[in-house]
């Protein structure tokens, strides 16, 4: 299967962010529609149609986008693109690391923008219903895009603006409390919590060893670490095997039994069931829905 990790070369380094105008066009009339490729990437995706017809697919739904029109692609989420029709097509990609915008003013709504519990793909109902947010956003990319090529003096300080302000806007307009606040989380204790789990899925992650990476006691970095990020542990390393394995189940070619001990679950019958928990379906229907997505 012809799927990619699609490398982002920012801009500007310090604000993390990608955003370009493309336009693209059939040939002629009769042409096949251009497909895009799977790819991911750690960055999160919004997208901007501004003329023409672009259809969007992840694993879990497919997105008509019209003139006008916002998705949102979470952090290493597949996900592929198709033009349609014979008009040109002219959209916005902007792409954008939102961890370094994690300040003391965000660190409540870390753990959902962080992706913890909810794909942030799941925010899409509020373009579809909201139109003043979907209106809101769109301007929003445009700004940061004029600001990011412009490059007038302090664009720095604007884009940085226009992302706390995209941010915002999300949290304001989502009506079902996907991105509700919480206590706040403090990213010096867990961030290197975080990327420890991330370095050793493949292994064996002893809760005795990480609480030690946290400085705290076993019991205590137990409620601590379920208090911060609204899930056990475990759930949480579970979680995060499962959606590498979602990955490599697309990319490597590698036999289930591969993929499970390649995200650290030796017993099938344990990765089956976390499998079908997170994704409501088997590995084979997952690749199923894959292939299905034109």
């Amino acid at each position: 299967m012809d799927i990619y990790k699609e490398p982002i070369h920012y801009q500007n380094p310090v604000l993390c962010i990608k955003v370009w105008q493309f336009e693209a066009q059939k040939t002629a009339p009769s042409a096949p529609a251009q497909n895009v490729r799977w790819h991911y990437h750690k960055e999160v995706e919004f997208i901007l149609v501004r003329q023409g017809v672009q259809e969007l697919y992840t694993p879990s739904h497919s997105y008509t986008l019209h003139p006008g029109d916002v998705v949102v692609v979470g952090s290493s989420q597949l996900h592929r693109s198709r033009f349609v029709g014979s008009e040109k097509v002219v959209y916005i990609v902007l792409h954008v690391d939102l961890e370094p915008y994690f300040d003391a003013a965000m660190m409540r709504y870390y753990r959902h923008f962080s992706e913890v519990h909810h794909p942030l793909e799941e925010l899409n109902y509020m373009f579809r219903e909201n139109e003043n947010a979907r209106s809101e956003v769109g301007r929003i990319i445009e700004r940061i895009h004029d600001e990011i090529i412009g490059k007038s003096t302090g664009y720095e300080i604007a884009a940085s603006m226009h992302i706390r302000h995209l941010l915002l806007t999300l949290l304001r307009g989502d009506t079902r409390g996907l991105l509700q606040a919480h206590d706040s989380v403090d990213l010096g204790v867990m961030k290197p919590i975080l990327d420890y789990v991330d370095d050793h899925l493949a292994e064996k992650i002893e809760m005795e060893k990480v609480s030690q990476i946290a400085g705290m006691s076993y019991f205590y970095f137990s409620k601590y670490f379920k208090k911060s990020m609204g899930e056990s542990f475990t759930d949480y390393v579970n979680r995060k095997r499962i959606a590498k394995a979602e990955r490599l189940l697309v990319m490597s070619g590698q036999n289930v039994g591969d993929i499970a001990r390649a995200v650290g679950i030796e017993n099938m019958a344990h990765f089956y069931e976390l499998f079908k928990r997170f994704n409501g379906c088997t590995p084979k229907q997952y690749l199923s829905k894959i292939d299905g997505a034109r």
